[in-house]
């Protein structure tokens, strides 16, 4: 029986991306785990060098502990997915590359990915399943909730509460807030690529441009 076994959920191309970071963790912290790629969608038995597996077959592997990092960026997806490793007891598997910076009080929720050259500033909160994609930024005094996904090149300002679910897209910037009035970018929200977001976003709302306005569709 192997002693560990920690699993990349998600095939496509973001957790293609996730894997050689993982596969960097797990040489400095258990050598001895094996790592392979859960999806219940894949075409192929091996995909980068690694076995691919349904997570049925994850399951049912003999292993003392089991760990997933959920490589996915569609945030409903991923809440279901760790809905479904609390169920069956499955660790949640947190990612952190080792060009990341985190900096001072800062606390971070289960289930995170950080991709190389991240950075975290001071006196940040982040919850649940967080992801941050290569070359973002997060300053002091934020806020962040369940399942926020950071594309590449985020640029968060101090002062800035985002809540669950919302999705910042590459290079999207957003202004820095005060301690008494933040910037909030409002749950289930999208910002565009490469907005600039200088007011606060609205729940279950798209926004694009600079600065960034509502997107209309024609």
């Amino acid at each position: 029986m192997r002693s560990d076994l920690y699993g990349i959920y998600g095939v496509g191309g973001y957790g293609r991306q996730v894997m050689p970071v993982a596969r960097k963790w797990l040489l400095a912290h258990n050598p001895t785990g094996e790592l392979l790629f859960v999806d219940d969608h894949a075409d192929h038995e091996y995909v980068n060098g690694h076995e691919v597996i349904s997570f049925n077959e994850f399951i049912q592997r003999e292993a003392v502990n089991k760990h997933i990092a959920i490589a996915i960026a569609n945030s409903k997806v991923r809440e279901q997915i760790a809905d479904q490793l609390k169920q069956h007891q499955i660790k949640p598997w947190a990612i952190k590359d080792s060009s990341v910076i985190i900096m001072d009080d800062v606390e971070i929720g289960e289930g995170s990915i950080f991709n190389p050259f991240v950075l975290l500033t001071s006196n940040i909160r982040i919850g649940r399943y967080f992801q941050a994609n290569y070359h973002s930024h997060v300053a002091h005094d934020c806020v962040i909730g369940d399942f926020v996904t950071f594309a590449p090149g985020v640029r968060c300002n101090g002062n800035v509460v985002i809540e669950d679910h919302a999705y910042i897209g590459t290079g999207a910037m957003l202004r820095q807030g005060t301690p008494d009035n933040p910037l909030v970018i409002g749950k289930n929200a999208v910002v565009g690529m490469g907005a600039v977001v200088t007011k606060d976003v609205p729940p279950n709302t798209t926004v694009v441009g600079n600065p960034a306005r509502p997107l209309v569709k024609t």
